[in-house]
């Protein structure tokens, strides 16, 4: 379907449903969700000449002397909320964000996994994309005590988030969200949904669609659900699995490797992980962007990666190679395990696709497989080993973001200098604020 079959659909469907408002969604630069609701008499205008708004009012877009912005409904993402009355309805869609002169913004991170999609369009290859997301129910907001004491995959009673999972799951089909399944984690109150494959832009709005079904629903049930990656000491982190795989024109997955009898991988996707290993220091501020996401990475515990390496199976690695199927080519894949679920979905998206297709391009090749027995060696021997150690904080991130020419590349220099200053200002918030363990630690004995 074209771009004027799309939007003469939605036309038509907002006149059948009668749709009252329609809700123009984008992200800013640090991926939180923002909306803005136009009637549907607004929604044609819209399509042919944008909504205008306030854009210094939105992180990381325009300063107040250069403020207009334009939003254009992508009308592919069209969806009725299902969460609302059948009459009167509201429905939603993704923006693409522009300039007055109609050019896209540097700024929108949708923008940016765009410019990259095109990249490897070039090249002859499209990322799909699949997600494993975790995260946890709390009493509120600011009480991170477990409502459960269950562990992964249980099935009790005692699981009282059954009915919300199943709520959830509903209202995303609904939005054409695919839910493969939902779980009980590791963690106790620690909850997961897998979300099935699709191409990377397509999956990057499927996953803040979740994000908000989730906080909406848990809302709902006078809950909290949180993404924070580790917002217990003690208990499981919480993290945003990538599966990626790169397809032809043809429909082919590219990363199958018909000779390779034990990884079932091609040179290509093999060149492609080694990219990703060869950035990783580099793309960890953006997969892994708050003070708090280095809590999970630090410990290297919970099955969570803390070296730049791969595995077969190895859930401890950054890259993981999921158990081939026989028959099942198109489902050959690898499981990016880094990233948390308050990175931006489409910057880490297009970062790693960056990496990738840099490998690609490079013709890299991969270093040996890391088993779990060597990472059981010390830090001192593994980097003999030429194996090197994830960023331990976000300051250390930021460093290396910092003089990345790759980084600033991928992201546009605009994204790249906004994301910095941003974090730069949260890690000397955090470096100069006393904590409870410092007063726990100190006070009495000082």
């Amino acid at each position: 379907m074209d771009q004027q079959q799309n939007i003469d659909f939605v036309l038509r469907t907002v006149e059948e449903r009668g749709i009252r408002f329609v809700r123009l969604w984008f992200v800013d630069v640090l991926g939180r969700l923002k909306s803005l609701a136009i009637s549907p008499e607004d929604l044609e205008i819209a399509f042919d000449e944008g909504i205008g708004f306030d854009g210094s009012s939105i992180e990381g877009f325009r300063s107040p002397d250069e403020a207009d912005m334009l939003a254009f409904p992508d009308p592919s993402t069209f969806q009725v909320l299902p969460w609302r009355t059948s009459s009167d309805g509201v429905a939603r869609v993704f923006c693409t964000i522009c300039t007055p002169d109609r050019t896209p913004f540097p700024g929108d991170p949708r923008e940016c996994l765009r410019r990259m999609f095109v990249r490897a369009e070039k090249l002859g290859y499209i990322l799909n994309v699949g997600a494993d997301m975790e995260f946890y129910y709390f009493p509120d907001e600011r009480t991170p005590e477990p409502m459960d004491d269950m562990g992964y995959f249980d099935l009790s009673p005692r699981d009282t988030a059954q009915d919300l999972r199943r709520t959830m799951i509903l209202m995303l089909e609904k939005m054409s969200v695919p839910v493969e399944y939902t779980y009980h984690s590791s963690g106790p109150s620690q909850h997961g949904i897998s979300l099935r494959h699709a191409e990377a832009s397509t999956m990057s709005d499927a996953i803040l669609t979740a994000k908000h079904v989730i906080r909406m629903e848990a809302n709902e049930n006078g809950i909290h659900a949180s993404f924070m990656p580790k917002p217990i000491t003690d208990s499981p982190s919480s993290g945003l699995l990538l599966q990626q795989s790169l397809f032809n024109r043809d429909g082919e997955n590219v990363f199958w490797g018909a000779n390779d009898e034990r990884y079932h991988l091609s040179d290509l996707a093999k060149s492609y992980m080694a990219g990703i290993l060869e950035h990783a220091p580099e793309i960890s501020a953006i997969t892994n962007p708050t003070v708090n996401s280095y809590k999970r990475l630090l410990t290297g515990k919970d099955n969570v990666p803390a070296y730049a390496t791969w595995g077969l199976r190895n859930r401890s690695a950054m890259i993981r190679v999921p158990i081939y199927k026989p028959g099942k080519h198109l489902a050959s894949r690898i499981e990016l395990r880094t990233p948390d679920p308050m990175a931006n979905p489409y910057l880490v998206n297009a970062v790693t696709l960056a990496a990738g297709l840099d490998g690609i391009e490079r013709r890299l090749t991969l270093p040996a497989e890391c088993t779990s027995e060597l990472l059981r060696l010390s830090p001192q021997e593994l980097a003999e080993k030429g194996i090197r150690r994830l960023p331990t904080s976000l300051e250390a991130a930021l460093d290396i973001f910092e003089s990345s020419a790759f980084m600033r590349d991928a992201l546009g220099e605009h994204i790249h200098s906004y994301f910095l200053k941003k974090k730069r200002e949260e890690w000397r918030r955090y470096a100069s604020t006393v904590s409870d363990w410092e007063i726990r630690h100190y006070l009495a004995n000082s």
